[in-house]
Order: C-alpha cells, then structure tokens, then sequence
C-alpha cells in the first residue's frame, strides 16, 4: 500500500475511533444522568386490581425518590404487556410487571413471540399472594391430614375448587394432587365467588385461592383456612399452618410479581431501578398496605428475581405436562 493509502486508512481508523468514544461517552452521560424524563410501567391486569394496587403503592414511592413521574399502562394480558415492553428501547425507562403470572403462561404455549429470560432483564420482585386450602365452616375436615385421609379412601370423590383452568390456582390444584398422592377432581369457576358458592352448596369439600380475595370471608367467619401455601406461616394467620408442614412436604406455590426490562438495558440502570424498588417495598408506607391487603412485601435482587423466573418457568412446565394439559 503507498504512503498517501495509509494515511488515508489510518484517518478513517481514526475516525472511527472518535466516533465510537462519543458514542461511549455519551450512553455514559445517559446511565449517569438516569432518569431524566418519565418512566413508563406496563402492567397486565385491569386499574384497581390487585397487581395494579402494588405497581401504584410502589411507584409513588419510586416516582418520589427519584424525581421523575413513572406513568401505569395497563394491557389486557401478561402477553400484550410483555411483548410491548420486549420491543421497547433498552434505557431503563420502559419496564413491565412481570412475575409467576408471566412465567406460568410461558409453559401453557408452544410458542411464544418472546423468550422471557433472553428478551429480558429482571430486576426485582414485589410482592408475594399466599394461596390458602380453604373448606366450608360446617365442613368436617379439620385440617389437611383430614383431606387427603379422605381423598385416599374415596379415589376420585375430592372436589377442589379453583378459578379458572391455567390459573396459578389451578395448576397450584394440580401440584397439591400430585404431592399428596392422592385422586381428586378440580373444578375451575370463573371467579372467587362462584368457588365461595361451591362450597356453600357442598359441591366442592375444598378450594384453593389467594388470600387477598378472602380476606373479606376470613374477616366473616364464612370460610375455614386449614393450611397456606407458603414455606412460612402468613404473619396475620399465625394459628393456620402451611401446607409443607400439614403433610405435604416441600409444598410451596403462590403469586409472585415483579419489574422487568428489555435486555440490553444497561447494568447501572437495572441495579439503580432494583435500588429504588428496595426503597419503596422497604418503606413502611407501603409494608403497611401491602400487609393489610393481605399481600407480603418482596423484594429482591436482579440475580434472585432472574433465577426466580426460571425456576418458576421449570417449574410450572412440569406441572402442566403432569396434568396433560394441552398447550395452546
């Protein structure tokens, strides 16, 4: 190569090399000045839900601390919510609620448009629903030893009651029959209520639902809580015990949710949000109404949340494919 090529090869390196290090400099004034306008958390259940109750508790928490305004966009399903925010640029200021919801529904499809644990990084978890084995007050089971007694000397006689099939309550059914070893039949309802009424009418002996919903039932004396679902007892339900110490070994099943963002989204801003996020579920504001919601507080790190993810997503698979429930 002549003398006049080099020089000419060395300025476009030169160039080059320029321009990467304004590239650089300037996605790392970006990180350091995080955030600098409003953030936006998808959220897939409908305003005034359960989930959307914390995504709000928690954010005004993290919008203060932070300074900026972060807007709830609700979308109709953990699908639409998921794919929004996967398309979404990778800066930290688009985020989904994500959790065991999003994790069940991977295992109920054979194909997804997204891969929850390559198209994202999990940040922290939020809070925790308890599930609760529930009978009817004038039921003769006095506790979970007294159910799977009957259900092993009449196969095939249990009705659990649940709400609808590939709910977290539901396939929760499923893995309760199988760890027990026992033969029941669950029924989906479309609503707690309608489990509530299947008791009243005998034809379930039990459900199985989450204790936000029944808080209301416990408070009338409408319902018996034989066992929750939690490896500990539930703090306002310190005489109820868990199912993992009824019998029922290494039982543990619940809902979970937590913040997630697109992968690519920097480390600085995935620990900056994880930070905030402590902040927020720590503060005793909203420890307070997360408790007396009947939810517990649950935060975490992106390592935690991103190893729950998949342990929920290994988890639920196997579920599904115990119970031979078609994949849609």
């Amino acid at each position: 190569m002549s003398d006049s090529g080099r020089n000419v090869l060395r300025k476009m390196i030169q160039g080059a090399l320029a321009l990467a290090c304004v590239a650089s400099g300037a996605g790392l004034h970006a990180e350091a000045a995080f955030p600098s306008k409003p953030l936006t958390l998808y959220v897939a259940f409908a305003p005034g839900g359960a989930g959307d109750i914390v995504a709000r508790l928690v954010t005004r928490k993290m919008s203060e601390s932070m300074g900026q305004p972060i807007v709830i966009e609700n979308r109709p399903s953990p699908m639409v919510a998921v794919q929004t925010v996967q398309r979404a640029k990778p800066d930290g200021y688009t985020m989904v609620m994500a959790g065991s919801g999003t994790a069940l529904t991977t295992g109920l499809f054979k194909k997804l448009p997204y891969d929850l644990m390559k198209d994202f990084r999990h940040v922290s978890s939020l809070s925790t629903f308890d599930l609760a084995l529930i009978t009817g007050t004038e039921s003769g089971f006095k506790s979970v030893a007294d159910v799977v007694a009957y259900a092993k000397a009449h196969p095939g006689k249990l009705n659990i009651g649940t709400v609808r099939v590939g709910s977290t309550q539901n396939l929760s059914a499923e893995m309760f029959k199988s760890m027990a070893g026992i033969d029941a039949l669950i029924i989906p309802y479309r609503t707690t209520a309608e489990v509530m009424s299947g008791l009243r009418s005998k034809d379930i002996q039990v459900g199985l639902e989450m204790v936000p919903p029944l808080l209301g039932q416990i408070a009338g004396g409408s319902v018996r809580l034989l066992a929750v679902s939690s490896l500990q007892r539930y703090q306002d339900l310190p005489d109820v015990p868990t199912l993992d110490e009824s019998g029922v070994k290494g039982y543990e099943s619940g809902s979970w949710n937590g913040v997630s963002v697109p992968a690519g989204t920097p480390t600085t801003i995935v620990n900056r949000l994880a930070s905030e996020i402590a902040k927020a579920v720590n503060s005793p504001e909203v420890q307070k109404e997360l408790l007396s919601m009947g939810m517990r507080p649950d935060r975490s790190s992106p390592e935690l949340m991103t190893k729950r993810m998949q342990g929920d997503i290994d988890k639920w698979r196997g579920v599904i494919k115990a119970a031979n429930i078609p994949l849609q």
